[in-house]
C-alpha cells in the first residue's frame, strides 16, 4: 500500500510539472495602458538567467527601464525601475508565448495593464 501510494504521489508530481507554463527568452512586442487609460506600445527583452530568474528590458517610445523578474508556476513578477520611482508588473503566463499583466509604480495610484507577445 505504501509503495503504491508513493508511486501515485510521484504521477501527481510528475504531471503536476509538466503542466506548468514557462517564459522564454526573447524578444516581446509590448502593448499596454498607462495609469491614466492611455495607450503605448514597445519592445522588451529577457533574458533567462537561471530556471526561475531572468533580467527584462523595455524600450517603450522614449522610454526604457530594466528590471529583474521570477517565474512562479503560471505567475511571472518583475521589479523595474523607472526614472526616480520602482515599479512592479505581475503577468498570467499564457499559451504561445503571451504574458497578460498588471502594473503599477511607487507613489502613484491605480494600475496600468500590459501585454508581452513572443517573437517569433
Amino acid at each position: 500500500m505504501k509503495r503504491l501510494f508513493a508511486c501515485a504521489l510521484f504521477a501527481a508530481a510528475s504531471l503536476s510539472h509538466a503542466q506548468a507554463q514557462t517564459v522564454e527568452a526573447g524578444l516581446y512586442d509590448v502593448s499596454g495602458t498607462n495609469l491614466d487609460g492611455s495607450k503605448y506600445s514597445g519592445t522588451a527583452r529577457i533574458k533567462l538567467t537561471s530556471e526561475t530568474t531572468c533580467s527584462i528590458e523595455w524600450k517603450t517610445g522614449s522610454t526604457e527601464s530594466v528590471g529583474i523578474c521570477m517565474l512562479h508556476e503560471d505567475a511571472f513578477a518583475a521589479g523595474y525601475v523607472l526614472g526616480d520611482s520602482v515599479g512592479l508588473v505581475i503577468y498570467q503566463v499564457k499559451r504561445g508565448g503571451v504574458l497578460d499583466g498588471v502594473w503599477t509604480i511607487s507613489g502613484e495610484d491605480g494600475a496600468g495593464t500590459e501585454v508581452l507577445r513572443l517573437r517569433k
